[in-house]
């Protein structure tokens, strides 16, 4: 996690021209200036927490925001209206997969603020990216396995319509798009040679439609 969203400042660091701030719990990486302005602030010696940083990083007139975690309501709230304003976003939660991302982000709220919640997420998300580490096969060392949700008009509906529970379908059709769901991803995986059929049964997240993609059974 801290790999990928350290790559992501990176790639944004050498491609771009903005003003990059990042709130985290610890700091991993540290970023130089190339052609980005980066500053980093650390839960606990620059700050209390990650809502009253994010706060305080709204006033610097940021174009890009990294939330090293959303832990709690007021956190999300300031990001979702961070990425409102026209500010890119990216954070982390701790889940299984793409629809249960969105589930959590909105189950944070109460009850009478939910759907308001749906509406400014199927607004703003650009992408979700859920992420597992494998064993390799015939080498040591890990693989990542990747789930893609990219926010499709198609997916942006089924989030604003609270009909999470279609967006797998949607992902599964959604290839041409760049989505994929982990399950697609292991099987590939295992067809590669990069991690054994058993590591990637282990590691799906729909035992049958892992069995079907590999085309084997137990």
């Amino acid at each position: 996690k801290s790999t990928t969203l350290a790559s992501l400042i990176d790639i944004a660091n050498t491609r771009r021209h903005d003003h990059i701030m990042t709130v985290e719990d610890p700091i991993e990486f540290l970023h130089r200036h190339r052609n980005c302005l980066v500053n980093q602030r650390e839960v606990g010696t620059d700050t209390h927490s990650f809502a009253e940083a994010l706060k305080h990083v709204l006033r610097q007139d940021p174009d890009i925001i990294l939330v090293g975690e959303m832990r709690d309501l007021e956190t999300i709230q300031v990001a979702l209206t961070a990425a409102e304003t026209g500010h890119l976003v990216f954070a982390t939660l701790h889940t299984q997969d793409a629809a249960q991302t969105i589930d959590r982000v909105i189950d944070v709220f109460p009850p009478h603020q939910q759907q308001q919640i749906r509406q400014q997420l199927a607004g703003t998300i650009q992408g979700i990216v859920c992420q597992t580490l494998c064993k390799r096969q015939n080498e040591r060392g890990r693989v990542v396995a990747v789930e893609v949700l990219v926010a499709t008009p198609a997916i942006r509906n089924l989030i604003r319509e609270g009909k999470t529970h279609q967006i797998y379908s949607a992902m599964q059709a959604g290839a041409q798009f760049g989505m994929q769901t982990l399950d697609q991803n292991l099987a590939e995986l295992v067809r590669t040679n990069a991690i054994s059929f058993d590591e990637g049964m282990e590691k799906c997240q729909h035992l049958e439609d892992f069995m079907r993609l590999t085309g084997r059974t137990r």
